[in-house]
C-alpha cells in the first residue's frame, strides 16, 4: 500500500469516527459541561496514551518551546472541546456542521491579517458563497424550532478558533503540535471539573461517555497520523464528509429533521467548498505533473 492510499484510508476513518460525535451529545442526558468535561478528559487521555507509547516525551517538549504560537494553539483548541458541545445542545445538528465547515474562510482572512498572505481570487467566490450559505442558515434557525441562534454562534466560535489555531501554528512549521491536543483536551475537562460534579452522570451512563470519549481521542489520532501523507486539500474534502453525514446520522437515529433552510444553506456551503478544494487539488496535480507525487 503506498503513503497516498494509506493516507487516504487513515483520514476517512479518523472523519468517520467524528461523525457520531453530535448524536452523542444528543444522547448523553447531562448537563453541557458535564458532557465536555468527560469528552475532553476522555479524549485526551486516548490521544496522551497514544503518544506516550510512540514518542515518549520529547514531542511534548518540543510544544513547550514553540512560545507564543503553540501557547495559542493548545488554549483555541482546549475552548472548542465545549464549545461543541455548547453548540450541539443549542442549536440543530445540521446548522452546527454546516457552519464548522466554513473553517477555510476563517483560515484565509486570518492568514491575510496575521501573515500577510494574499487571499486569491478562488478564495474570494468561495468566500462570498460561504457567507450567502451561513445567511440562510441564520435565516432558517428563526424558522426551524431545534434550531437557535444561540448555537449558531457558537458553531461560529468553534470554526473561527479552529482557523485562530492553524493560523497560529503555521509559525513554528516545523514542530509536530500534536501532543498540545491532549494537553488542551484534558486542560479544559480541569478547567470545567471545578464547576461541575461529573460523577453521577458517569455512573447511569458510562457506556455511552466512554464511547463518545473514545471515537474523539481515536479520531483524533487518525486525523492527526493521516495529514502526514495527503495534502492539505485532500483533507478539507474528506472532513466535509462530517457536514454530510453527522445531519444524516441525527436524523435517522433520533428523527431531528434538519428543517429545508438548513439543508439548502448547507448545500451552498459544502458544495463552494467542494468546488473550491477540487479545483486546488487538481491545480496542484497539474503543477506537479503526472509522473510525481
Amino acid at each position: 500500500m503506498n503513503e497516498h492510499l494509506k493516507g487516504l484510508i487513515v483520514t476517512t476513518l479518523g472523519v468517520l469516527l467524528v461523525v457520531p460525535d453530535s448524536l452523542f451529545v444528543r444522547l448523553i442526558d447531562a448537563e453541557p459541561m458535564v458532557t465536555a468535561f468527560w469528552r475532553g478528559s476522555i479524549a485526551g487521555t486516548i490521544v496522551l496514551v497514544v503518544l506516550l507509547a510512540v514518542q515518549g516525551v520529547r514531542g511534548f517538549r518540543a510544544v513547550f518551546q514553540t512560545g507564543w504560537p503553540g501557547l495559542a494553539y493548545t488554549v483555541l483548541m482546549g475552548t472548542t472541546a465545549p464549545a461543541f458541545v455548547f453548540a450541539v445542545t443549542q442549536t440543530s445538528v445540521a446548522n452546527v456542521v454546516f457552519i464548522f465547515a466554513s473553517m477555510p474562510v476563517f483560515a484565509a482572512l486570518f492568514s491575510r491579517i496575521f501573515l500577510g498572505e494574499i487571499i486569491r481570487a478562488r478564495m474570494v467566490i468561495t468566500m462570498a458563497a460561504v457567507i450567502f450559505g451561513l445567511g440562510i442558515i441564520a435565516y432558517g434557525s428563526k424558522e426551524t424550532q431545534i434550531a437557535s441562534w444561540k448555537g449558531d454562534i457558537w458553531a461560529v466560535y468553534i470554526s473561527a478558533a479552529f482557523a485562530a489555531a492553524l493560523t497560529a501554528v503555521r509559525k513554528v512549521k516545523a514542530t509536530s503540535m500534536i501532543p498540545a491536543i491532549p494537553v488542551a483536551y484534558i486542560g479544559a475537562a480541569i478547567f470545567l471539573g471545578m464547576f461541575v460534579s461529573p460523577g453521577e452522570a458517569f455512573e447511569a451512563q458510562w457506556p455511552l461517555i466512554l464511547g463518545h470519549g473514545a471515537f474523539i481521542g481515536a479520531a483524533s489520532c487518525l486525523l492527526a497520523l493521516g495529514h502526514r501523507y495527503i495534502s492539505s486539500a485532500e483533507v478539507a474534502l474528506l472532513i466535509l464528509l462530517e457536514s454530510v453525514l453527522a445531519p444524516i446520522l441525527v436524523w435517522w437515529a433520533i428523527g431531528e429533521n434538519p428543517g429545508t433552510w438548513a439543508v439548502v444553506g448547507g448545500t451552498v456551503v459544502v458544495g463552494a467548498l467542494v468546488v473550491s478544494n477540487v479545483y486546488s487539488l487538481l491545480k496542484q496535480e497539474t503543477r506537479q505533473g503526472p509522473g510525481e507525487s
